[in-house]
C-alpha cells in the first residue's frame, strides 16, 4: 500500500499501524522528504466485498472447532448431543 504525503505529494512511511476494529485501522506516517518533515494518520476502513470467501461454513467450523481446548470440543459434543 501505497500512502502519498498530503503536503508535497512525495512517498509516506507508515512507522506504526493501530487496529481499531477488525475493519478500521489507524496509520502513523512521515512524509519520506526531510524537508517537507510532515507527519500525519490515515484511515484505512472495510468498505464492501467484491467476491464472497472461498472457505464454506463448515471449513470455518472445522477450523473453528479444532482451535478449541480439548475441554471446550467435549463440552460443545456434549451439548450438540442434546439437541
Amino acid at each position: 500500500m501505497r500512502v502519498l504525503c498530503r503536503s508535497c505529494g512525495k512517498k509516506a512511511i507508515i512507522g506504526k499501524t493501530d487496529r481499531l476494529s477488525l475493519d478500521h485501522v489507524n496509520l502513523y506516517c512521515s512524509c519520506s522528504d526531510p524537508e517537507c518533515g510532515h507527519t500525519f494518520v490515515a484511515n484505512v476502513s472495510y468498505s464492501h466485498t467484491l467476491s464472497p470467501s472461498s472457505k464454506s461454513s463448515s471449513q470455518l467450523v472445522h477450523q473453528l472447532v479444532n482451535a478449541m481446548s480439548p475441554e471446550h470440543r467435549l463440552q460443545l459434543q456434549r451439548e450438540l448431543n442434546f439437541l
